[in-house]
């Protein structure tokens, strides 16, 4: 199709992609920025006009063509960057980057590779000048938005907005400034950022406090990163930082609790099969329905239709205007396929989509020389589709590498040792500067670990896609060694989002991704299929993970009085079983409540009649009256509400203020039978041992739980947790999927030591925390108490029993920070039975306790005193 052009930027950039010379330039420009990066000294660098190709970037970063200008901009830093990186001494090409940089407005990457530029025309000079002022940064007047960010920036106070954009591009930090412009300006606000993981609650609410500082005081804010906060229970103004499942429950519990702006992040997580999914449709129905309107905005990466997501707000009134895309991005990835299995390598040609041969290995070679040749000296994430791959490729990684003589990592790594388990696999990579993340670690050791590689000193991190997601981390390569989130397939979105983690613009323009066939099962068409394929429009996880036949089933299921779901279909994954579950909990309190606006109730509309929604009221009316709660159902409540009125209650604690394992165990299982774990977590709290019949797992819990609410650290949580595998060799170890008796190996030990971190993660503070949580809430409800002397839910949510340590959590610090103060009374005083940190606590000797009581200083001043 002839392409006709609308501007006169149209006709002068409407064919350049499709330039021949500057096609071929480009290509041989990447061949040899290949050649180099894999250190191919025998193949013949292709020929390159240096000065034609300055030419070309410099067209393309001025491009204004009115749907590609943003490519042609990316393209134009591709070729100065490569080439800089080919000719360092090249004064040409120095000056080339400077003005590319320049003309992109990419001021961040200006000053990190050519802060000197200063362009020799003026009128480019008197330009500048006009685009550093319109983009510089209300918040921060020194720094300067992307064109991109700028745009988003402006609509942040619009009633509904919806945005996409590359995943380097900086939606968390243009956030941040929105909110710091409000607070300088004195709004008096509530502010709720949406973050899908824990792992990145303390990242983002430690740059807000970095970011704010003093003003927090000056203007009454408090940063709150749980529902439990005591900040809460005052008047102040609020910066939230929480998963969709802690602002649940923080408005379950302050129904009252006005929010002014919610930003959801990484909102594509709404489209996804996680069971967590619905947590977002049930906020956001939540926060619609009240009389003061919150500010949504949805913020995604590298998607087409980010406007989907709008259709969770009902009666919102949108317009054009309502959503934004944006391609530009500061920084690049140079992508590669690498057949360790036919042994040769191919770059991958975004603007042509072909792949080019760099070149073939003289002989096999394995996952680990690879990083080795290429990464070296650099820093790398390796991505790995499972715990156990990624500990088994750290492991043989680091015995290509020397001991490390740096202090910090062998005071690292001996913590460690001491504070997890003296045969933990992780201390023994780190001292040759690897390491792995998985799992629950210590507040202290993960920050550590990060420091450590954002420094330079950790080269090389294996991990799954929970620390990619989490952690924005200043990598130079990253290493993709499977197309597979655990059991399933990447997503195009997922693999966009993964990809686009490495090259941040705070230290590099572009970065390199190495997707890697390391075995025969790993088809290299699939990679090539993910790099060459757009991101198909999105839709709402409650169109595409339920079928037609799935939201029957739920409505018989409702029409029979029952909400206890079977598997449909019976090979349903945890995953899918339980946003399936989820979603008929919303369903069947729309119904009974009579919401019929809820996106959910319209989507089984077609399938529901009038006198359908009646039968199934008048069976559910007259069972315990339940909350917005979804990760509970009716029936559950039911039995919970019987067994208190009946008078179960928590365990108790012996006279030495210890819980009695058995009593524990027991009471667990009396849960079982109440939430009905059996069916609703049958991998997990339910499951049930096929010799024995036994809830071998809940065994298995209850030592963890037990040690975990007494405070002990991870040391003797894993002795515990060993101790108890010794006793019971046949409760057993999973390797490769098969479950082998436990021999008390260091590799069986290592394992435990993952699933027992896991277990804290997801089972010990997720699972057992959401189901005490209900059992505290009913316990007080029944009894007519506003607080329970002998809270579980409490003792759960801050793995301890103390009330000092208690305390402190509450107001920001973490668990082990808690416990460091705990036992160094020194810097704990009382004034009217309240206690009070001194603010020799600043200069204590741990440097990570010295960082938290900072922020925490920050957040809540009144905490300290002289």
């Amino acid at each position: 199709m002839i392409q006709v052009a609308r501007t006169l930027g149209d006709a002068l950039f409407v064919d350049i992609d499709n330039n021949n010379y500057l096609n071929e330039l480009y290509g041989n420009i990447l061949y040899n920025y290949s050649l180099l990066l894999f250190n191919n000294t025998k193949a013949k660098p292709k020929p390159i006009n240096i000065i034609h190709a300055i030419r070309f970037a410099d067209i393309l970063s001025k491009s204004i063509n009115t749907e590609n200008s943003e490519i042609h901009k990316i393209w134009a830093q591709e070729i100065a960057a490569l080439l800089h990186t080919l000719y360092p001494d090249d004064s040409n090409v120095q000056y080339c980057i400077g003005s590319v940089l320049t003309n992109t407005g990419n001021f961040r990457g200006l000053d990190l590779r050519a802060a000197e530029y200063e362009s020799a025309d003026m009128l480019d000079r008197i330009y500048t000048g006009f685009a550093k002022e319109l983009l510089r940064i209300p918040a921060e007047p020194s720094q300067q938005f992307f064109r991109s960010q700028k745009n988003v920036y402006d609509k942040l106070n619009d009633q509904y907005f919806s945005y996409s954009g590359p995943t380097s591009m900086g939606k968390s930090f243009v956030i941040r400034m929105f909110i710091k412009k409000q607070i300088l300006d004195g709004a008096q606000q509530n502010f709720a950022i949406l973050i899908p993981t824990k792992a990145l609650i303390n990242e983002v609410s430690s740059k807000i406090i970095e970011d704010l500082k003093d003003l927090l005081a000056e203007h009454d804010y408090r940063v709150v990163t749980s529902a439990g906060a005591l900040s809460l229970q005052q008047q102040h103004n609020f910066v939230l930082t929480l998963t969709p499942e802690r602002l649940l429950y923080l408005l379950l519990d302050k129904p009252g609790f006005k929010i002014d702006y919610l930003f959801i992040d990484e909102a594509h997580k709404i489209s996804s099969r996680d069971s967590r999914s619905p947590f977002y449709y049930k906020v956001i129905d939540m926060l619609s329905k009240r009389n003061h309107k919150t500010h949504m905005v949805f913020l995604s990466p590298n998607i087409p239709n980010p406007e989907i997501y709008l259709n969770l707000i009902p009666g919102a009134r949108l317009t054009s205007e309502s959503k934004l895309t944006s391609a530009f991005t500061p920084v690049s990835q140079m992508k590669y396929l690498v057949d360790l299995i036919e042994n040769c390598a191919h770059s991958y040609n975004d603007r042509s989509h072909q792949l080019s041969q760099i070149g073939k290995f003289n002989r096999s070679i394995s996952l680990s020389k690879l990083v080795f040749l290429i990464g070296g000296n650099s820093q790398n994430i390796v991505y790995c589709s499972s715990t156990a791959k990624a500990v088994s490729f750290a492991l043989e990684y680091s015995k290509l590498l020397p001991q490390v003589q740096n202090s910090d990592l062998l005071a690292l790594a001996r913590d460690i040792k001491n504070e997890i388990h003296g045969d933990y696999y992780l201390a023994e990579v780190l001292s040759r500067g690897v390491a792995y993340h998985i799992g629950y670690l210590p507040s202290d050791i993960r920050m550590r670990i990060e420091d450590l590689f954002k420094h330079g000193l950790i080269k090389t991190i294996f991990c799954t896609s929970t620390l990619v997601e989490g952690v924005n981390l200043p990598a130079d390569n990253l290493f993709i060694t499977s197309y597979k989130n655990g059991l399933s397939n990447m997503t195009p979105v997922d693999f966009r989002n993964l990809i686009g983690r490495v090259g941040r613009i705070e230290f590099n323009l572009y970065g390199n991704v190495f997707l890697v066939r390391t075995d025969d099962k790993i088809e290299q068409e699939r990679y090539i299929e993910l790099l060459q394929k757009d991101v198909p429009a999105q839709r709402l996880s409650i169109v595409t993970e339920l079928t037609k036949p799935q939201k029957r089933k739920i409505i018989e299921s409702l029409l029979a009085g029952k909400i206890e779901l079977l598997k449909y279909p019976k090979n349903q994954s945890a995953d899918e079983y339980s946003l399936m579950r989820r979603f008929a909990i919303i369903l069947l309190r729309d119904i009974v409540s009579g919401n019929n606006n809820s996106v959910v109730k319209k989507e089984f509309a077609n399938l529901l009649s009038q006198q359908d929604e009646e039968k199934i009221t008048a069976l559910f009316s007259t069972r315990t009256k339940t909350d917005d709660d979804i990760n509970v159902s009716v029936d559950q409540m039911d039995n919970l509400s019987t067994a208190i009125a009946r008078g179960l209650k928590y365990p108790s604690f012996n006279v030495s203020g210890n819980p009695d394992y058995n009593e524990l165990l027991a009471f667990l299982e009396t849960l079982c039978g109440i939430y009905k774990w059996e069916v609703y977590e049958s991998s997990t709290l339910g499951h049930k041992s096929k010799k024995s019949g036994q809830h071998g797992k809940l065994r298995w819990y209850a030592v963890i739980l037990a040690q975990w609410i007494q405070g002990n650290g991870l040391s003797l949580i894993m002795k515990a947790a060993i101790d108890y595998k010794n006793a019971n060799p046949s409760s057993g170890v999973e390797i490769n999927g098969a479950l082998v008796n436990y021999n008390d190996s260091t590799e069986h030990k290592n394992i435990v030591i993952s699933a027992t971190l896991n277990a804290i993660e997801d089972v010990i503070l997720f699972r057992i925390s959401n189901y005490f949580l209900k059992f505290s809430v009913e316990y007080k409800k029944h009894h007519k108490l506003s607080v329970i002397q002998n809270d579980w839910y409490e003792y759960v949510e801050y793995g301890t029993t103390n009330p000092l340590t208690i305390m402190l959590q509450r107001n920001g610090f973490s668990r082990e920070a808690s416990t460091y103060i705990k036992t160094h009374r020194e810097y704990v005083a009382q004034i009217n039975g309240e206690y009070v940190l001194k603010n020799s606590l600043l200069a204590c000797q741990s440097k990570s306790i010295q960082r938290e009581a900072k922020e925490v200083k920050y957040n809540i001043p009144e905490l300290f005193i002289d």
